[in-house]
């Protein structure tokens, strides 16, 4: 079953409002997210770069570490009481408009040259 954004972020508050300590910080969440993002880092380059794991490392996946960027990013919206819908429709805008030519799109359908007899 596909989630919204919504109910991720409802579903992340839920769990985060059971405990006293509430949400970090915003300074404490960038510091995670970026700590998230090294994670990231390793897990690609152990997968397509040059560096591969050491024997005994602790297995881990890119869509752990992605999902673990998803989660702290949830917070981080939250606590700031930022809708990640909206924020997104602002973001899909303005690359739809500012950015519409910025990149050569693929054809829907090649074009084919019409032939008359």
């Amino acid at each position: 079953m596909e989630k919204s954004l919504a109910e991720m972020q409802r579903e992340v508050d839920r769990y985060i409002s059971q405990f006293k300590e509430g949400y970090f910080s915003p300074l404490s969440m960038l510091a995670r997210m970026s700590e998230e993002v090294g994670e990231l880092a390793r897990e690609v380059n152990h997968s397509y770069g040059e560096k591969p794991k050491k024997a005994g490392e602790d297995e881990n996946s890119i869509e752990l570490e992605l999902g673990d960027i998803l989660f702290i990013t949830l917070c981080f919206a939250n606590s700031l009481n930022i809708d990640l819908t909206e924020a997104h429709d602002r973001v899909m805008h303005k690359f739809n408009t500012r950015d519409k030519d910025r990149w050569t799109k693929i054809d829907a359908e090649p074009q084919q040259e019409e032939k008359f007899e």
